[in-house]
């Protein structure tokens, strides 16, 4: 990198050369202005590069061991003049930038009206850059029902810093979970700490499929599964979702504050939904995928019904439950 492409590192406002780099300058210059390379230290090699960047040293043609130090005035002079041309160039395309790129973001952010009412986006990075550009004008509400269990704490934590600023514009904000989430302290977390600024959270025991709704302007719901979603502007559409799909689902769910402790209310309808499932003849890992528990947990549950259906076995457990009265859920 030559002394021109160096301008970067003086635009941040920080010196232009590290302490180190100095005091080797100034080794070469009690040498008569000339360093062997040699002799500089490995723990000089950094240095020494900052130097030949900058162009404060340059090889010696006549000894290709050696370097020769350079007039720092001689230099400073040509490199301010170069570095000021590069700042009002850079300041220039800043300026012209959003006026240059703003016909291809309108046809970026433009609906796309091949579907309609409808748009399908693929993939899960194009999908989530959609929402995040729905957004980007200030939510005022959002409605949201996440199945698939406990998000990685990494990811909640990212999560955090956006979710607060929102609420703090003064966006309405309710969100259900699945129940297996009360057991993850990252989510719990994140929940007490969302919830003190107002957001609302439940959890909902039986299986469901991802919704987002978007100040009851835009619905987004999976098509077949995560990787292509549909975004729905039509008003009929998007008021059906949330009255008969997010109102309805939203009254049926339990509150969740991030308190550590699981209501008994919540366990037990998880358990009857596991039932519920197994009587349908639903797959284990499917079960476990639907209620977003691992199929450890589902396994132990499983075990803890053949104790208290005093049976060994599934077969047993599958007739001992099908013959048992369904109870009631307070």
């Amino acid at each position: 990198m030559s002394g021109r492409e160096h301008a970067g590192a003086a635009f941040g406002g920080s010196r232009v050369l590290s302490e180190e780099a100095r005091k080797l300058y100034l080794q070469a210059v009690n040498e008569n202005g000339r360093l062997s390379r040699s002799a500089c230290p490995a723990a000089g090699v950094p240095a020494l590069d900052e130097l030949l960047k900058l162009g404060l040293l340059i090889p010696d043609s006549d000894d290709p061991g050696a370097l020769l130090a350079v007039d720092p005035a001689q230099l400073a002079g040509s490199l301010s003049s170069t570095w000021q041309r590069q700042a009002l160039d850079l300041l220039s395309r800043a300026v012209s930038l959003p006026g240059d790129l703003s016909e291809l973001a309108e046809a970026f952010h433009a609906p796309d009206t091949t579907g309609g009412a409808i748009e399908y986006i693929h993939g899960k990075a194009r999908i989530n850059q959609r929402l995040q550009q729905s957004a980007a004008a200030g939510v005022t509400e959002g409605l949201s029902m996440q199945p698939g269990g406990p998000r990685p704490a990494e990811m909640l934590t990212s999560f955090l810093a956006r979710d607060l600023e929102i609420l703090r514009h003064g966006a309405s904000m309710r969100t259900i979970y699945n129940a297996s989430t009360r057991y993850h302290q990252a989510t719990r977390d994140y929940v007490a700490k969302l919830t003190e600024e107002g957001w609302q959270f439940r959890t909902l025991d039986e299986p469901y499929a991802r919704l987002i709704i978007v100040d009851r302007k835009l619905a987004v719901i999976p098509v077949v599964d995560d990787d292509l979603a549909a975004f729905i502007h039509d008003p009929a559409i998007v008021g059906f979702l949330i009255e008969e799909v997010f109102e309805r689902s939203w009254n049926r769910a339990l509150e969740f504050d991030g308190d550590r402790s699981v209501p008994q209310q919540v366990v037990s309808r998880l358990r009857q939904t596991i039932i519920d499932l197994m009587l349908a003849g639903t797959n284990h890992r499917v079960i476990a995928r639907r209620l977003g528990i691992s199929e450890r947990t589902l396994a132990r549950h499983i075990a803890e019904l053949r104790e208290e259906y005093h049976v060994d076995s599934l077969f047993q457990l599958g007739y001992a439950l099908g013959r048992s009265p369904k109870p009631g859920v307070d």
